[in-house]
């Protein structure tokens, strides 16, 4: 089963830009289809982004779209999330997770292993 360790949160202010990482271990990211969740204080965790096994499609939640872009580092085995003009909305413990490749990349359900998480929060 893949190891997921993610990075790259922090304390920022509204407006600002992120960069997380997750650094895949004992799986190649290309063999999975890969995402970020975040789940915020009382709320349920939600799927953020998703990319699919073969890196052709992706998906991304209302709330993040234009502003989060999900890529994926075949040569380092790393999946990133680029987040810019943050909001305070924004704020969560953020997630990498992998799925099977067969599953359906888009559905939160489908992914099976997880990292620690990372804490992203967005001062106003």
């Amino acid at each position: 089963q893949v190891q997921l360790v993610e990075s790259g949160g922090g304390l920022v202010q509204a407006g600002a830009s992120l960069r997380l990482s997750c650094a895949a271990s004992g799986g190649t990211v290309s063999s999975y289809a890969m995402a970020w969740f975040r789940q915020a204080p009382g709320k349920e965790r939600e799927i953020v982004a998703a990319i699919r096994w073969d890196g052709r499609a992706r998906t991304y939640a209302d709330s993040v779209k234009g502003r989060f872009t999900i890529s994926r580092d075949s040569a380092n085995n790393t999946v990133s999330l680029q987040m810019n003009s943050l909001q305070s909305e924004d704020t969560a413990v953020y997630y990498c997770a992998a799925a099977p490749a067969a599953y359906a990349y888009h559905v939160g359900s489908s992914y099976r292993s997880w990292g620690q998480g990372t804490q992203v929060t967005v001062s106003s």
